[in-house]
């Protein structure tokens, strides 16, 4: 056996995990103040979680894509303890998001897709924007690129981080804005047994399951969390539900993991006065 398949033997990685902050450099997104909430967010990684390797953000980093939102934004996230990865979502702006936020110098140079090695296991960043769609996507340079990084991982443990969940999760409104290839994507990582987990962000709400045998979980907003799919609801009758945000801490040891759903403020925190 490989050097590069025992070296993880034993290790631990210690991983946090935001999701759709929706940022703002001023007012509310639909009745919240998202700088109160990511800063909350970053008080509590920086008492509680300093000791993690590093936070990964999946995606709609600021809610309008606009170069004053980023720039507030590279300001709040200057306070993390820890290094900060940021993933794109369909809210986002590549270009703009390149501009003011820090990425590997390894990114695809397209797209905001890198990998990040950790003592224990490839942890694989995607880009599935669509340009100008809700939904998400994985084009043929984007997949290529996955490939590679499948196959040079070789028996190490993968763990792939996406905004966009490639299948239906049982949400009617969200389920119209997954990946339009999910299938192919699905078919694609499912021939690889590194791949141990997929985290997802988009949905704004806590699910766990499993899809071709591989595990998968979604996270909650930090801004604002949308409602279960029971009592039904449309994009007419929509309103965020009334759920506090939260935050994931992953533990990976010699390709286990456990995700915990930490909440970092109370519901009322950051809530507009009307």
């Amino acid at each position: 056996m490989s050097l590069r398949e025992n070296e993880w033997e034993g290790a631990v990685a210690k991983v946090i995990w935001m999701s759709d902050l929706h940022f703002v450099h001023e007012g509310t997104v639909l009745g919240y103040n998202p700088r109160v909430r990511l800063r909350m967010a970053i008080d509590h990684i920086n008492a509680h979680h300093a000791d993690a390797e590093m936070c990964i953000i999946s995606g709609d980093l600021v809610n309008r894509g606009t170069s004053a939102d980023y720039a507030a934004l590279a300001q709040e996230l200057e306070r993390l303890s820890v290094p900060y990865y940021p993933m794109v979502g369909n809210h986002d702006d590549r270009a703009l998001l390149r501009t003011h936020l820090p990425i590997p110098e390894t990114t695809q140079p397209e797209f905001v897709q890198y990998s990040l090695e950790t003592p224990v296991a490839d942890l694989l960043c995607l880009d599935t924007q669509c340009v100008g769609q809700d939904a998400g996507e994985s084009c043929d340079r984007r997949s290529d690129w996955l490939r590679s990084a499948l196959r040079d991982a070789g028996a190490k443990p993968v763990y792939i981080f996406m905004h966009h969940p490639p299948m239906a999760l049982g949400l009617p409104m969200q389920d119209l804005d997954c990946m339009r290839d999910g299938e192919r994507f699905l078919d694609l990582i499912s021939a690889f047994q590194s791949v141990r987990h997929l985290f997802i962000g988009h949905v704004h709400r806590p699910i766990t399951g499993v899809v071709r045998g591989i595990p998968y979980a979604t996270m909650r907003s930090v801004l604002y969390q949308a409602p279960p799919p029971q009592p039904a609801w449309d994009w007419d009758s929509f309103a965020p539900a009334r759920e506090a945000p939260a935050l994931g801490v992953l533990s990976l040891l010699e390709g286990d993991v456990a995700l915990h759903y930490d909440q970092f403020c109370s519901f009322e925190t950051g809530v507009a006065v009307t």
